[in-house]
């Protein structure tokens, strides 16, 4: 127990800068406090002390504002960077140094008996109000981009970001991964739809343009054409939508 103890606080000091002593970390840090609370419900759960090991969890829930089921199974060096919100089902199963940013959830999607949770591998990172759901797996090293909505199997060291997820590319790794923010590849869907369609319209623009070009040419007037197609600015658009 206290090997493990010794495990998660120097985990702290490896992940977050902001720890300055062990005494801090021992009193402040509600993920390490979880975690010790955690071990000693799920011995009980799987001593078949069922409600005494839940009724260990809400008290945990009560002090650290995380819920974690004592049938989960929790791998070593386990780091949960603030803590608040995060809910960890009871199937779900957490690899060895792995980290969980706040507001995650481990969630199911049946209210079938067996494995409802999902699994998280070796060195998984989990950006802040991320929610993985179902019996699916997130392979070693992968990376969950904030506020993602995961329902699929990650393959390890892949960047999953997005509502739903999706596997980001090599270029876009960098990019849409996030701990806390929403990743640079997650805009506004209406606001990538207006900016296609003004798109659009400055094509259709500078078309007109050319055609009122060739009219001109060949002697046709057609300042009334350019006085209502000036009216008319693409530009001042975007800005807005920007």
């Amino acid at each position: 127990m206290f090997k493990n103890i010794r495990e998660d606080i120097a985990s702290v000091f490896d992940r977050d800068p902001a720890a300055r002593t062990t005494f801090e970390v021992l009193t402040c840090y509600p993920g390490l406090h979880a975690r010790i609370f955690h071990r000693m419900a799920n011995k009980l759960w799987h001593a078949n002390f069922k409600w005494l090991a839940r009724f260990i969890s809400h008290i945990a829930r009560f002090f650290t504002g995380i819920e974690i089921h004592p049938g989960a199974t929790i791998g070593r060096r386990f780091f949960i960077d603030h803590g608040m919100g995060v809910v960890i089902g009871e199937t779900a199963e957490i690899g060895d140094d792995v980290t969980m940013y706040h507001g995650v959830t481990l969630g199911g999607t049946s209210w079938k008996e067996g494995k409802r949770h999902p699994t998280l591998g070796n060195g998984v990172v989990v950006g802040a109000g991320a929610k993985i759901l179902g019996p699916i797996h997130i392979g070693d090293g992968a990376k969950i981009g904030s506020n993602a909505v995961v329902v699929k199997d990650v393959p390890a060291g892949a960047t999953a970001a997005g509502i739903p997820a999706r596997i980001l590319d090599e270029e876009k790794k960098a990019a849409g991964f996030s701990a806390y923010g929403l990743s640079n590849d997650q805009n506004d869907p209406v606001s990538k739809a207006l900016h296609g369609l003004i798109g659009h319209s400055m094509t259709v623009d500078q078309r007109i343009d050319f055609i009122l070009q060739q009219l001109e040419k060949m002697g046709v007037r057609v300042e009334e054409e350019r006085a209502t197609a000036e009216k008319f600015d693409p530009n001042h658009l975007n800005k807005i939508v920007d």
